[in-house]
């Protein structure tokens, strides 16, 4: 009889960044790891969020026997109140991952249902036939933590978002030492983080930005206003520091900062001293070189304080000359435009912009390729999966581990769907599970496929035009000319002449019909088809064309 065999399932994380998600397989159990969002594409048009797809999951909820988390930040927690509700199973995660986790919830309404439970760093729990051990790892926000998974096939060792960070702001370095006693008992797989795979050399310590949040501080003639991701708490406490030696007080700005920052002091990972927090209300009067902000917005997200700002358009706030603007992250890929148009906006305003090309604002939380390396060497594993990475940074981190001596036969660079089968001596990828994006739009979660979004890009595109035909209900006569209205595809004005002789031709369509109306679908796509040949032929454009039959 053979064997059972542990089968590795990414329903997310692999070939993109964000949206990580990572099923684990044996027998009647399955554990699953993360359940991140990930921002919408360009060509996403309208689409708020990505979420993974768990059709997969769904018929065998019963043998969920939880989803363990590796840290706080949207591209590995986004999902849960969207995803949560559908499983109903327990979350394990750390105290300030839980607390994320939490205000998350909360914000959708889906607390209440939500079985969250605190595994501190270095704990270990069962589930089912995983045993799973929480690992302390540095990254940009604490309470961070890499797993060992014990299997009945061997051990796994999934790092999660992690670099080599001996000095960290708060939080825990990287365990090696653990993971060396681990490697030195046999690793059968190694799952690795990949996405800064292409950076040579090592990421630098935290304090760097540290020490420039100091320098602002003592050099700003004015107000300071720092943007970050609202759950950066480390660089949160950075400011925090830097402004109590400069005696300026800090205020926080925006309401999901607010709810972190306040959930973070009270779990003990702020440390605020004295009143240095302020309300936008007590800064008034104070004099402006005593004021710091700290906002989001460094992705040009459309809502955010900062773009408000930039927009003239925030309540309470507006940009004046001699403020000074610290941008603490990088663009995620794709949003480099509208990023750049923030910035744009700020220095028209007066402000002095600091962003990651010109100062050292910003280090990212995630290890390059020497660190990437020594991990490697440390666990020493049989068989190597790079995970969390668009498909470049898979192929580039799968190079480093055959520079290290991992046979290029142990090494799978895989896609979401792949599915990975391993035992205590083989591995092979098996086959594929459906795996596609699920859209969040608004209220609707999943509604929007494809087909929605190729329509959303044709509009964008060539626009559209509507053709409104009045059709007598007694004789299904045509009554009068039709109406053509259209939008974002032509000037009306400037092209009177091609509309009206369009107009002609669906009167010439509908007037070949014998006594007997025609049926209205051969109308409406004969209607259609005509009208995209010319429409194309007199603009080389090819709008969306919607006939609309009224009965009168």
């Amino acid at each position: 009889m053979a064997k059972p065999k542990l089968r590795i399932i990414p329903l997310g994380g692999l070939s993109e960044i964000g949206k990580n998600m990572m099923a684990l397989e044996y027998e009647t159990d399955i554990i699953i790891i993360d359940a991140g969002l990930m921002f919408p594409e360009e060509e996403m048009l309208g689409v708020d969020l990505v979420i993974p797809d768990i059709s997969y999951l769904l018929d065998k909820k019963e043998r969920i026997r939880g989803i363990i988390v590796t840290h706080g930040h949207e591209d590995h927690i986004g999902a849960m109140p969207y995803l949560l509700p559908q499983l109903n199973v327990p979350v394990y995660s750390t105290k300030l991952t839980n607390g994320l986790i939490s205000v998350k919830l909360k914000e959708h309404k889906a607390l209440a249902a939500a079985d969250l439970r605190i595994v501190p760093p270095g704990g270990k729990i069962t589930l089912g036939k995983f045993r799973v051990e929480f690992f302390p790892v540095c990254h940009s926000i604490p309470d961070a933590v890499g797993f060992i998974i014990n299997t009945p096939v061997g051990t796994i060792v999934h790092s999660g978002d992690f670099k080599l960070d001996y000095t960290p702001v708060n939080g825990k370095p990287t365990d090696l030492s653990r993971l060396a006693q681990i490697g030195s008992q046999g690793v059968l797989l190694l799952l690795s983080d990949s996405t800064y795979a292409e950076l040579p050399g090592y990421t630098p310590s935290e304090r760097v930005v540290g020490e420039t949040f100091d320098r602002i501080m003592a050099e700003a003639p004015g107000r300071v206003i720092i943007a970050t991701f609202s759950s950066l708490i480390s660089r949160v406490q950075q400011v925090i520091d830097a402004a109590a030696k400069h005696n300026r007080r800090v205020c926080i700005v925006g309401r999901n900062m607010t709810e972190i920052v306040g959930m973070a002091l009270d779990l003990g990972y702020l440390k605020a001293p004295g009143n240095i927090l302020a309300r936008i209300e007590e800064l008034k009067g104070l004099p402006h070189n005593r004021i710091v902000f700290v906002t989001t917005g460094t992705q040009g997200e459309p809502t955010s304080a900062l773009v408000r700002m930039a927009n003239r358009d925030h309540r309470q706030l507006h940009i004046i000359p001699g403020d000074t603007v610290a941008i603490s992250a990088t663009p995620i890929p794709g949003n480099e435009a509208v990023v750049a148009r923030t910035i744009d906006n700020l220095f028209k305003q007066g402000a002095q912009v600091l962003y990651s090309n010109i100062a050292q604002v910003h280090v990212h939380g995630h290890a390059s390729q020497e660190e990437l390396k020594l991990l490697l060497n440390i666990v020493k594993p049989k068989f190597f999966l790079p995970i969390h990475g668009e498909y470049r940074h898979l192929s580039l981190h799968s190079k480093l581990a055959q520079s290290v001596g991992i046979p290029k036969d142990n090494i799978f660079v895989m896609e979401d769907g792949d599915v990975l089968e391993l035992d205590h001596d083989s591995a092979k990828i098996s086959g594929r599970i459906n795996s596609s994006n699920v859209y969040v739009d608004g209220l609707s979660v999943g509604d929007i496929g494809n087909v929605v979004l190729r329509d959303r890009q044709m509009l964008s595109r060539d626009g559209i035009v509507v053709v409104i035909i009045a059709i007598n209900r007694q004789t299904g006569k045509l009554v009068g000319r039709p109406d053509i209205v259209s939008r974002g595809f032509v000037d009306p004005q400037g092209y009177k002449e091609m509309l009206d002789k369009s107009r002609d031709m669906v009167v010439q369509v509908l007037d070949r019909g014998g006594a007997r109306p025609a049926e209205w679908s051969f109308v409406n796509t004969k209607v259609r088809d005509t009208l995209y040949k010319f429409y194309y032929e007199q603009t080389k454009r090819r709008p969306m064309i919607l006939p609309f039959m009224v009965k009168v």
